[in-house]
């Protein structure tokens, strides 16, 4: 399919759909079939600008732009696993558009810290465990 024919059923699937949320959530699909590289993934659904990303990292923004290109080292994959992780539970458990708040926000149980706050500070698996007791219903009294 050309970039035109696609653009024109881009245009048609508007057009006809149900309704804004269908819409929504067709495009959610899509990015999270499409958008399979996790360094990717954190920076949209973070809502991360370059310098952020490599600051979470502690690597330059030529550093992080060349592992866009090539690929994260392997002594960095711990990291962005850990990383990934807590992005895709947060992919599943909160609305997209709500995530880089969601990251940002301070919180009592992360002693008034941020999950950003946190992986700023290399606490990679800190964030992850953070992000799973978010969701973790075990937690909650009948």
């Amino acid at each position: 399919m050309t970039l035109p024919a696609a653009h024109d059923l881009a245009e048609k699937l508007i057009a006809e759909a149900p309704s804004l949320s269908w819409l929504r959530a067709l495009t959610d699909d899509l990015d999270r079939e499409l958008r399979t590289e996790p360094l990717e993934r954190f920076l949209v659904l973070w809502g991360l600008s370059a310098s952020e990303a490599a600051r979470v990292f502690g690597v330059s923004r030529q550093a992080l732009s060349k592992w866009r290109q090539s690929g994260v080292p392997a002594g960095r994959t711990p990291a962005l696993m850990d990383i990934s992780e807590a992005t895709d539970l947060l992919d599943r458990r909160v609305k997209r558009e709500r995530i880089p708040a969601v990251v940002r926000r301070s919180a009592a149980n992360l002693g008034g810290r941020s999950l950003l706050d946190l992986a700023f500070s290399g606490r990679h698996r800190e964030v992850r465990e953070a992000v799973a007791a978010m969701f973790d219903l075990r937690r909650v009294q009948p």
